[in-house]
């Protein structure tokens, strides 16, 4: 890996001639129900215009599952809802992702998520209450929780409200999430003591990406646990510091890896593709390091063999805040301030 990462830097000195990356893509939270009407028009008149074929929603609890309405969230989105979302992304041909946070990412600051107040028996760390003000770092070392994936009982539910969200949003492709998964493999959990934590991981990709094959769909997933933050430098947020970065080498080649860094524009995507798995960048809110990522994406598909070069599939603009604050910042005229609208339109313009 030293070796590649040497390497890629020395081609991105070379000038290449630019061209339109296959996948141009908005990875965000589907909108609460009283502003899908505003996200379809800002669909209609902002995303399909500049080219955005791909549009990854974070669903999450926030959809009227009939299989578990116990993990619905309050003021879901209907059926209707998401039809209408369904509607305009066809009639631009944006291809929709629908995410489920799986694994990792079952709390928020506070917040314990749905499927743990739920079903608490699914917590990896039971024992890790959560604070009533919650700051980092902690004695605990609690970023978010992750449920355990040795739970006899979890992924009948799961799966469940997987397979609706699929069938809701018509979709081809699942994300995952599964980043930033800091718990896992704990040493106080009665199934996954002692095991090897990049095997627990592989096998929960694994096992996610065969149910979707399953039924002909892909597994799309973030590439962070993938990367060993001590070889790279990366650290513990943007990589591994808990060894499941070996897993790359476990999982099946189909699995589709959204490679995310916000602050550098990190060249690990040509890791992930030389591993044989097709991969898209993803920014933030630095327009600097996006428009880097892009730059590096075309050197390497402009100097990779043809084997290589479909790999590199393209970019996407993550959004972490609500679809409404987002679109408010879009309409905003300060195009200098640095936030995730004047990334994304200083990546896609």
């Amino acid at each position: 890996m030293r070796f590649y990462l040497v390497i890629l830097f020395f081609i991105g000195s070379f000038s290449y001639g630019q061209e339109q990356l296959p996948l141009r893509g908005l990875a965000i939270a589907a909108p609460s129900p009283e502003h899908v009407d505003r996200f379809v028009d800002f669909i209609d008149a902002e995303l399909s215009p500049m080219g955005i074929n791909t549009l990854i929603l974070r669903v999450d609890y926030n959809f009227q599952y009939t299989s578990h309405p116990e993990l619905v969230d309050e003021h879901p989105l209907s059926q209707d809802h998401v039809d209408k979302l369904v509607e305009i992304c066809a009639k631009h041909n944006i291809t929709i992702v629908p995410q489920i946070n799986l694994l990792g990412h079952q709390s928020w600051a506070e917040e314990i998520g749905k499927l743990l107040e739920v079903y608490p028996q699914f917590d990896e760390t039971p024992a890790v209450k959560m604070p009533e003000q919650y700051q980092w770092p902690n004695d605990d070392g609690l970023y978010c929780k992750s449920y355990c994936p040795q739970h006899p009982d979890l992924h009948k539910i799961v799966f469940a409200l997987v397979d609706e969200v699929m069938e809701a949003f018509k979709a081809d492709a699942f994300h995952a999430g599964m980043d930033e998964v800091f718990y896992i493999g704990e040493d106080n959990c009665p199934r996954c003591s002692g095991m090897d934590k990049a095997e627990l991981y592989a096998a929960e990709v694994t096992k996610i990406r065969n149910h979707l094959a399953s039924n002909g769909k892909r597994l799309w997933i973030w590439g962070d646990r993938l990367i060993d933050g001590k070889l790279t430098g990366l650290g513990m947020w943007e990589a591994s510091m808990n060894s499941t970065h070996k897993a790359i080498d476990l999982i099946p080649k189909d699995v589709f890896i959204c490679d995310w860094h916000y602050e550098r524009a990190d060249p690990t995507a040509v890791y992930f593709a030389i591993k044989g798995f097709d991969v898209a960048s993803c920014s933030w809110r630095n327009p600097q390091v996006a428009i880097k990522q892009k730059e590096l994406l075309n050197s390497f598909r402009s100097s990779a063999t043809d084997a290589m070069k479909s790999r590199y599939q393209g970019m996407i603009q993550t959004v972490w805040g609500s679809p409404q604050s987002f679109m408010d910042l879009w309409a905003q005229k300060d195009l200098e301030a640095p936030n995730e609208a004047n990334t994304m339109k200083a990546l896609f313009n």
